[in-house]
């Protein structure tokens, strides 16, 4: 302050930079409200220590930088901050990226080995089912012969049964003829028996007391007792007969006892059992019949109750008659019933013999159905232990040699999750500080890094290098195809731009990180613009509001204040959207905006305020960088079939790695989500035209790389081309440092170069060719050189020449230059 007046009237409030146990505070406090740390004190601790010492080597090499490249960066508490909020965010997004990937390659691991597992257990079920299934076969063979057995046997006994059944039936049919005949002739008796029968039901006990009280009878009564006493077989009295010397039969007193219940005689009458008439009886009937005057009609003359006795004496007598005819073929018929009864028993004999052996056949049937249905179940279980040991084959086969790239991966990932503390650190202040570096410093700065992590036990790999850690090697590959660079610096500057929180702001005096960004945002719509650039609000407005690339190009060291608001983020929520304010309006923030600046100021030396906003990233090119664009042009130039074929397959080898990454991301996804592997066909089907996709892919990839290999063989033949072109540019750089006057774009370098490689002379050999080459564009050079420098610069423009064309040839040794200058 030299200002009195202003000392007088403030009061002075000096802030320092921060202290070590100020930024030990913050980052302790940051650390411990970090969730996803998971880590133990002395760890914790040591990270604490690490993040401090991490921020003041930085600012250590900031000045060291300045002192010894006259460039200007700047550390301050916000970097410090940046640090810590890069650290949060990639650890906790590397740590979810590793337990992820462990989680799905150790589920896909885990399914795969325990189908290994499974093939000896199925082989085992295997070789159990089989015995039992062999002897379901012999089973169900046994009884199938059984029954065919039995079968034939119950066919035999069938049709017997079937032949008696019919000799039955004609059995049947003869005693049934033989009873309807016998029936027929016994119907021509019932008439008479049923009149007289009838004729009894009208007689009263009177008419028959009536007889009864006849002392007299008449002739017709007489006889009419003495037939139905015979019938009764009732004794007669003996009686001498008047004028005869000899004794008679007298039937009428015996007769008339009968008559003495006259109800009792007319029921006997009824139930007269006429079936047992014995002949004697009816051969002492014979002459009642044979007499004229034993005639119901006559006998109703003189008795009617007589009449009715007489008509059943004689009915009587007919049915005897008539039965004693059809006796025999009672008998016939007798004997026919029990032939047939004995046939019907043997009949039924052997008809439950039949039944028997048909209930066997049902039994024989039922357990032939049980050993077919238990053949089948083991059949069905045999098959398809057969088939899930084929499907398990086919899958343990077909992925078995990601089974041991899995398992490398396993380990590598559990290494990887121990790690990741200490390699986030290191890529986290990586991202925070050493943008603005060249790769001497990056590296030296790295190492430094590395040491402190030793010192302070924080856990790491060997090489926490930022490329190894973070980069995407398919996104490096797209980086560049697009014209990133191929060499570490650039590859690391691609990563620092992925990760960092604040927009990238490049220093690219060669124009690489411009063509760079047109290339990799052409398909997305990029804005390009300038601040020079009369309506650039608007075109970035725009680019806010859809959401696209932006990109700031050749700015000096000045930024437009109206950017700040888009540098910081400045977004917040209103009428529940997310805005930000861009100059005096309020416009819709679309998260997929993007905002890239560029300056071509070689050495841009920008304000504290400015270094805070943004990412610095050096994209000065770097000797190697530019000697592998050197040779690119050169073998384009003189062999661009060979060139032609090399960009092709970068392109092809891009594209295969691509497929291969999610093709493998495929089968692991799809392995880790089955339930079932070995059973999920559809799972089987699709891994095996995964691999069959992925091994075709890895066979043109090996065969890609090896025609890209001998390409390279082919193009190394440039390469001293190549490296002279890249020695002859840093020569022409370095004039800056005589003259910030001469400045000399890589353009029109190349330009230049590429005048050469047609003008050079011809050459019936490549070392000739080559050889001429570089002598003609070291002349043309600096004939061009020299047109632009002031006549007491070129002599010493023509020593550093020599000098570095004579160091890289071996012929000047850096420690002699040295001691020269």
């Amino acid at each position: 302050m030299n200002s009195v007046r202003t000392c007088n009237c403030c009061t002075i409030d000096w802030y320092s930079e921060w202290p070590k146990d100020a930024l030990e505070a913050v980052s302790e406090t940051y650390l411990n409200n970090m969730i996803t740390l998971d880590a133990d004190a002395k760890v914790v601790q040591g990270l604490v220590k690490l993040c401090q010492e991490i921020h003041q080597s930085a600012a250590v090499m900031t000045i060291k930088y300045r002192d010894e490249m006259s460039r200007h960066n700047y550390v301050t508490p916000t970097s410090y901050l940046e640090l810590l909020n890069i650290f949060s965010k990639i650890f906790g997004k590397k740590k979810d990226e590793l337990v992820f990937a462990k989680k799905r390659t150790k589920t896909g691991l885990d399914k795969l080995l325990s189908t290994e597992k499974d093939v000896a257990k199925l082989r085992v079920e295997l070789n159990e089912m089989l015995p039992l299934l062999d002897q379901a076969v012999q089973e169900t063979n046994e009884t199938m012969a059984k029954i065919a057995e039995d079968t034939a046997s119950t066919e035999v006994i069938k049709t017997k049964v079937a032949a008696e059944e019919e000799e039955v039936q004609v059995k049947v049919r003869e005693t049934r003829a033989i009873a309807s005949e016998a029936s027929e002739r016994l119907a021509e008796a019932l008439p008479a028996l049923e009149a007289a029968l009838q004729s009894l039901e009208v007689l009263s006990k009177n008419d028959i007391n009536e007889v009864r009280a006849l002392q007299r009878p008449p002739q017709g009564v007489k006889l009419t007792m003495e037939a139905v006493s015979i019938l009764k077989q009732v004794e007669p009295n003996k009686v001498t007969v008047p004028g005869k010397n000899k004794k008679e039969d007298d039937y009428w007193e015996p007769g008339r006892a009968l008559l003495a219940d006259a109800g009792k005689f007319l029921q006997s009458l009824r139930d007269f059992d006429k079936e047992n008439i014995p002949e004697i009886v009816i051969q002492k009937l014979q002459k009642h019949i044979d007499s004229p005057d034993f005639d119901p009609i006559k006998i109703e003359k003189t008795s009617k109750a007589c009449k009715s006795l007489c008509m059943w004496c004689r009915a009587m007598y007919s049915f005897y008659m008539i039965n004693k005819e059809v006796a025999p073929r009672k008998e016939a018929l007798a004997n026919a019933e029990a032939e047939l009864a004995v046939v019907k028993e043997v009949l039924a004999t052997k008809k439950r013999e039949l039944k028997r052996l048909e209930e066997g056949l049902r039994t024989l049937q039922v357990k032939y159905e049980d050993a077919v249905r238990k053949k089948t179940d083991y059949e069905t279980k045999v098959d398809e232990c057969n088939q899930r040991i084929v499907r398990a084959e086919r899958l343990t086969t077909g992925l078995g040699d990601e089974k041991i790239r899995w398992q490398e991966n396993v380990l590598m990932l559990d290494h990887a999750l121990v790690n990741v503390i200490g390699d986030v650190l290191v890529c986290s202040g990586f991202i925070a500080y050493l943008g603005p570096f060249t790769a001497e410093y990056r590296d030296n700065m790295v190492k430094e890094w590395i040491t402190k992590l030793k010192a302070y036990n924080v856990p790491h790999s060997d090489n926490p290098e930022l490329v190894r850690v973070l980069g995407d090697a398919v996104k490096i590959r797209s980086w560049q195809l697009a014209g990133l660079p191929k060499d570490n610096l650039s590859v690391q500057n691609g990563v620092i731009v992925q990760y960092s929180n604040r927009w990238p702001l490049f220093i690219d005096p060669q124009g690489q990180a411009n063509k760079w960004i047109k290339n990799m945002e052409k398909n997305t719509g990029l804005d390009v613009m300038k601040l020079s650039d009369r309506d650039y609000l608007r075109t970035l407005e725009n680019s806010i509001r859809f959401g696209k690339p932006c990109l700031l190009e050749n700015v000096g060291t000045e930024i437009d204040p109206a950017l700040e608001p888009v540098l910081l983020r400045q977004t917040f929520r209103q009428s529940g959207s997310t805005v930000i304010k861009l100059g005096d309006a309020v416009i819709p923030y679309h998260d997929d905006f993007r905002f890239y600046i560029t300056t071509k100021l070689p050495n841009p030396h920008y304000t504290p305020e400015i270094s805070v906003k943004v990412t610095l990233v050096n994209f000065t090119l770097s000797p190697s960088g530019l000697e592998d664009q050197m040779l690119a042009r050169v073998v384009a130039e003189e062999r661009p079939d060979l060139e032609e074929m090399k960009n092709t397959l970068i392109i092809s080898n891009a594209t295969m790695r691509n497929e291969l990454k999610a093709l493998e991301d495929t089968i692991l996804e799809k392995l880790s989500t089955s339930e079932n592997p070995v059973d999920d066909i559809e799972l089987i089907n699709a891994l095996e035209a995964s691999k069959a996709k992925s091994t075709e892919i890895k066979t043109k990839m090996q065969a890609a790389e090896q025609t890209e290999k001998d390409i390279d063989l082919t193009r190394a033949e440039y390469v001293p081309v190549a490296v002279n072109t890249q020695i002859l540019f840093f020569c022409v750089s370095d004039l800056a440092n005589v003259d910030p006057m001469y400045q000399y774009s890589l353009e029109w370098f190349t330009n230049i170069f590429l005048s050469s490689i047609q003008s050079a002379p011809r050459a019936d050999n490549l070392e000739q060719r080559i050889k001429n080459i570089n002598e003609f564009f070291t002349f043309s050079l600096y004939c061009n050189v020299c047109r632009s420098l002031f006549e007491k610069h070129k002599l010493l423009f023509a020593f550093l020449l020599t000098v570095r064309v004579l160091m890289h040839q071996k012929k000047v040794h850096l420690v002699s230059y040295n001691y020269f200058i």
